[in-house]
C-alpha cells in the first residue's frame, strides 16, 4: 500500500490517478540494477523481472519496460550473463563500468543512462519485494515524482545489523540529514527528478541523502524484505562503515561543530584539573609532585586531538576529491 508520513505535509499524494485524468499515457519504465559478482542470482532475477514487466504491461500500469544491468567491475561471469541475456531479449540492456566504483556510483551510472518516463532502482539480490513496483507506479500515477520503498520490518537482518542500522538512521536525523527511515535504494524516480539529479556533480555520492534534497512531490511504499535468493552479500562491515561515514560527512557539518564544543569542554576540564593539581601541591606535601598535572592532561588532550584531527581529515579528504573533479565512473561498454 502507499502511505504518507505522519510528520510532514510535503508528502501529500492525491488519491486519484491524476496523470491519467489529464490524458497522460502509461509511462515507459526502466529498471536499473547495479551488479557486483551476482552471477549466481542473475538468472532468477532476470526471469522474475521480465515476468514483472509483462504483468505491468498487461495491467496497463506501463506502456513498455526494460531492464538495465550495471556491471560494477565484477570478477565472475556477471557481464557474460548480461551480454548473453541482452542478445536474446531486446528488453535487456547492459552497462559495463571500467572497474569497481562502488554501489552508489554504479547505481548513479544506471540512473543517468537509462531512458524512460520513470526509473526504478533495485538491488539484484531479490531481497526487495518486486510486487511493490505496482504500488510505486500507482503512486506515480497519483502525482508523486519520487516514490520511496521503505522496509516495514528488518526480520531478515541479524540483531546487530538491525540495531546498528536503526541507530544510524536516528543519528543522521539528529544531526539534520533529511533521510527516509529504513529506506535504502529501492525507489521510483520520474524523468524530471532524474534530470534534476544530473545537475548534482559531487564526487562523494550518497543517494539516500541526496534524493530527498531534490524536493518534488513524494510518497512512501512499505514492503517486507526477503532473504537473499542466492550468493552472499557484497556489503561487508567495512563497506557499510564507509557508506555510513559518507552519509554523515556529505550532508552535515555537525561533527565539526561538535569538535568546537568538545574543545571548549576539554579546556574547562583542563583548567579545573590544573586548579586541583595546584591545590594538591599546596595542601598535600606527601603527594608525588607533578603526577596529576602531567599524566592526566597528557593522555586526555592527546586522545581528543587525534580524534579531532581524524574528523577534520575526513572533511579535508572530501574537499580534495571534489576539487580534482575526476569522473565519478567510466563506462566501458553499453549493450
Amino acid at each position: 500500500m502507499v502511505d504518507r508520513p505522519e510528520t510532514s505535509d510535503e508528502w501529500h499524494m492525491p488519491a486519484e490517478p491524476i496523470r491519467q485524468e489529464r490524458g497522460h499515457p502509461p509511462p515507459k519504465l526502466a529498471i536499473v540494477l547495479p551488479c557486483y559478482n551476482e552471477e549466481e542470482v542473475l538468472p532468477e532475477t532476470s526471469r522474475r523481472l521480465l515476468l514483472l514487466l509483462d504483468d505491468l504491461s498487461e495491467s496497463g500500469l506501463i506502456e513498455e519496460g526494460s531492464l538495465y544491468f550495471v556491471d560494477d567491475g565484477s570478477e565472475d561471469g556477471t557481464w557474460q550473463f548480461i551480454q548473453s541475456l541482452a542478445a536474446s531479449n531486446e528488453r535487456v540492456h547492459g552497462i559495463k563500468l571500467s572497474r569497481n566504483y562502488g554501489h552508489q556510483r554504479a547505481l548513479l551510472a544506471g540512473l543517468l543512462h537509462a531512458p524512460g518516463d520513470v526509473v526504478i532502482s533495485i538491488d539484484a539480490d531479490l531481497q526487495d519485494d518486486l510486487t511493490a513496483t505496482k504500488s510505486m507506479l500507482s503512486g506515480y500515477a497519483s502525482g508523486a515524482e519520487i516514490v520511496y520503498g521503505v522496509r516495514r520490518l528488518r526480520q531478515m537482518d541479524t540483531s546487530v545489523k538491525r540495531v546498528t542500522a536503526e541507530a544510524y538512521y536516528s543519528i543522521l536525523r539528529a544531526i539534520g540529514v533529511n533521510l527516509i527511515f529504513n529506506h535504502a535504494d529501492y525507489r521510483l524516480l520520474s524523468r524530471p527528478v532524474i534530470e534534476a539529479l544530473r545537475e548534482y556533480k559531487e564526487t562523494n555520492i550518497f543517494l539516500r541523502g541526496l534524493i530527498p534534497q531534490l524536493g518534488f512531490q513524494s510518497a512512501l511504499v512499505y514492503y517486507d524484505r526477503q532473504e537473499r535468493f542466492a550468493g552472499v552479500s557484497k556489503y561487508p562491515f567495512s563497506k557499510m562503515l564507509a557508506l555510513a561515514i559518507e552519509g554523515i560527512t556529505s550532508f552535515s557539518d555537525v561533527p565539526l561543530k561538535i569538535i568546537t564544543i568538545l574543545g571548549l569542554v576539554i579546556s574547562l576540564v583542563s583548567f579545573a584539573m590544573a586548579t586541583w593539581a595546584l591545590w594538591i601541591r599546596i595542601f598535600n606535601p606527601s603527594a608525588v609532585p607533578g603526577w596529576a598535572s602531567t599524566v592526566i592532561p597528557l593522555y586526555m588532550l592527546g586522545g581528543i586531538q587525534l580524534l579531532c584531527m581524524g574528523v577534520i581529515g575526513q572533511y579535508l579528504a572530501k574537499i580534495y576529491s571534489e576539487t580534482k573533479s575526476r569522473p565519478r565512473f567510466i563506462i566501458e561498454k553499453l549493450i
